[in-house]
C-alpha cells in the first residue's frame, strides 16, 4: 500500500520541484520592474538603457533554449537544474555588487543563462514522469507557479525594496537560490537511475538529436506555433515584467506599491488561467480555438486599460486579472509543439518553442524603451527621465497590435486534437 501511494505522488513531487525553480527564476526575472527608478538612478540611465539592461536576461535566456533542450534530452534534468539554480543565485549577487552598468548587465546575463533551464526542465520532467495526456496540464501548472512567483515578487519586492534597498533585497533572493539547489540535488533522481516511477528515459545520442533538429526546423507548424506564442506573450514580458508599473504610476498616479499589486493581477490571472486553459483544451480536444479566443479577448482588454480614460482602480485590477486569464491560453503552444514531435525530441521541441516565445522579451522590452525615448518631451525629475501618459500609450501600442496578429495567425495553425503526431 505504501509503495502504491509513493507511485502516485512521487512523479508529481519531482515535477513540482522543477516548477518551483521556474517560480524562483520568474521572481528574479520581474525584479527590475519594481525598482526601475532605483536602477535608473543607480546606473544613471534612461528608459532605453534600462530596457537594454533588463533584456540582458533574455540575451542569454533565448539563444540558450536549443542547447538546453538538447542537453535535457541527452543528460536529463537533475544536474542541469542544480547548476542552473546556482547560476541564478551567483548572477543575482553579482548584479547587486556594482555601480558599473557593464558588470550589472553581465549579472543579468548569468541569471538569464541559468533561468533558460527552468521551463524546459520542468516540461522535460513532465515528459519523463507523467502520462502524455497530462503534459498540457503540467505546462499550465508550471506556469501557475511561475506566475505566483511573479505575484509574490511584485508585492513583496516593492515592500522589501522600500525597507531594505534593492541590493539587499536581491541578495536575499540569491541566498534562497542556494537552498533550492540543495533541495533539487537531494530529491530529484538521476536520469540514469531508472525506476518503476518514471517512463523509461531515452539514450538519444548527440548525432540523433542534431539530425532531429533540422526535421523540427523544417516543419512550418513549429515556426507558426512559436511565433503565435511569442506574440501572445509580448504584453506579459514587456508590460507586466517591466513597463506596466511605471505606466500605472504615470497614467493613474498610483503609488509604487499600488502599481505593483495591480500589475500582479496579470500574473495571478495567468496562475488561474494556465492550468484552466490546459484542462479546457484537453476536455474539448482542441488546441487552436482556446488560443484564438484568448488572443482576441486579451487584445480588447489591454486596449481598454491603455486607452480608456478615468478607469477606477477596481476596474483596472479586474481588467488586468481577466486579461491574464485569457492571455494564458499561450501555454497551449507547448502542447502543440510536443504533439508535433517525437518523444525523443520532447525537450528540444519545447526549447525551440520557448525560444520563439522568449524572443518577445529580447525584442520588445528594449524596443518599448527606445519608443519611450523617441516620444520623450525632455522632462526630467531629480535627474531621471520622466515620461507622460502619451509617451507610454505610443510605446505600448505594440501590445494590442501583436495580439491581433496572433489571433489571425492561429487560423492557419493545424489542429492536433490533443494527439501525438509521431509517437
Amino acid at each position: 500500500m505504501q509503495k502504491n501511494k509513493k507511485l502516485q505522488w512521487f512523479p508529481w513531487l519531482v515535477c513540482m520541484l522543477g516548477a518551483l525553480f521556474y517560480c524562483y527564476e520568474y521572481y528574479l526575472r520581474i525584479a527590475p520592474s519594481v525598482m526601475t527608478a532605483d536602477l535608473m538612478r543607480a546606473f544613471g540611465i534612461s528608459a532605453a538603457a534600462l530596457g537594454n539592461l533588463t533584456a540582458f536576461y533574455y540575451y542569454a535566456y533565448t539563444p540558450m533554449q536549443l542547447p538546453v533542450g538538447i542537453l535535457m534530452d541527452r543528460y536529463g534534468p537533475r544536474r542541469l537544474l542544480v547548476i542552473a539554480v546556482l547560476c541564478c543565485a551567483v548572477g543575482s549577487y553579482l548584479f547587486t555588487q556594482t555601480s558599473h552598468i557593464g558588470i550589472a548587465q553581465f549579472g543579468r546575463f548569468i541569471v538569464g543563462f541559468g533561468s533558460a533551464f527552468a521551463f524546459v526542465g520542468v516540461l522535460k520532467l513532465s515528459a519523463l514522469w507523467l502520462a502524455p495526456e497530462r503534459f498540457a496540464f503540467m505546462s499550465g501548472f508550471a506556469t501557475t507557479l511561475g506566475m505566483l512567483g511573479a505575484v509574490v515578487g511584485d508585492i513583496s519586492l516593492s515592500a522589501m525594496v522600500s525597507h531594505l534597498g534593492w541590493q539587499h533585497t536581491i541578495i536575499l533572493a540569491a541566498s534562497a537560490g542556494l537552498v533550492l539547489a540543495l533541495v533539487i540535488y537531494w530529491l530529484i533522481p538521476d536520469r540514469h537511475r531508472h525506476n518503476q516511477y518514471s517512463r523509461k528515459p531515452t539514450t538519444t545520442s548527440y548525432k540523433e538529436l542534431f539530425m532531429g533538429l533540422p526535421r523540427l526546423m523544417q516543419n512550418p507548424q513549429i515556426w507558426l506555433n512559436g511565433i503565435i506564442g511569442g506574440l501572445i506573450y509580448i504584453p506579459t514580458t514587456a508590460f507586466a515584467e517591466l513597463w506596466g508599473i511605471p505606466y500605472l504610476e504615470q497614467a493613474y498616479q498610483y503609488s509604487k506599491m499600488d502599481a505593483a499589486s495591480t500589475i500582479s493581477m496579470i500574473f495571478l490571472g495567468w496562475a488561474v488561467g494556465g492550468p484552466l486553459m490546459g484542462i479546457i483544451s484537453e476536455k474539448i480536444r482542441l488546441r487552436r480555438l482556446p488560443m484564438t479566443i484568448g488572443a482576441l479577448v486579451a487584445a480588447v482588454l489591454i486596449t481598454i486599460v491603455l486607452y480608456v480614460p478615468n478607469l477606477s482602480k477596481l476596474e483596472v485590477t479586474a481588467l488586468l486579472f481577466v486579461f491574464g486569464i485569457f492571455s494564458s491560453a499561450q501555454i497551449i503552444v507547448f502542447a502543440i509543439g510536443r504533439e508535433n514531435s517525437s518523444f525523443e525530441l520532447s525537450g528540444t521541441v519545447v526549447a525551440l518553442t520557448n525560444l520563439f516565445v522568449m524572443l518577445s522579451g529580447v525584442i520588445f522590452q528594449p524596443l518599448i524603451g527606445v519608443m519611450l525615448d523617441k516620444h520623450w518631451t525632455g522632462t526630467k525629475i531629480q535627474g531621471i527621465h520622466s515620461y507622460n501618459i502619451a509617451d507610454f500609450q505610443f510605446a505600448l501600442s505594440i501590445l494590442p497590435i501583436g495580439l491581433i496578429i496572433a489571433c489571425v495567425l492561429t487560423l492557419f495553425l493545424r489542429e492536433t486534437h490533443c494527439k501525438l503526431q509521431f509517437d
